[in-house]
């Protein structure tokens, strides 16, 4: 498996987690494996939201093309329906705006 790591737990968790994992045919061993490795995989998920954001908003402050809120969301309305639509047209936001 991997290298040995010690935890130490309070006892009111340690017997949530034992109740919990036994609850769900699991040891605590692989309880708290499993629900360390689901909190990595959501944080890491956050950190690549927040970098694409980051990213994002760089991209429009040095270039300025964004899109109307109007016609942002007639395109997301129409493609959720499952219809063909037109995209919206990028507007330029001047430089002293952004």
């Amino acid at each position: 498996m991997g290298d040995t790591t010690s935890l130490k737990l309070p006892q009111d968790l340690k017997e949530k987690v034992s109740k919990l994992a036994h609850g769900v045919a699991q040891t605590p061993h692989a309880y708290m494996v499993e629900a360390i490795v689901e909190k990595v995989a959501r944080d890491e998920k956050r950190r690549e939201f927040v970098e694409s954001g980051l990213s994002a908003t760089a991209e429009f402050k040095r270039t300025g093309v964004a899109y109307s809120h109007k016609e942002a969301m007639r395109f997301a309305r129409a493609r959720a329906k499952g219809r063909k639509a037109r995209r919206p047209k990028p507007i330029r936001v001047p430089a002293a705006e952004r």
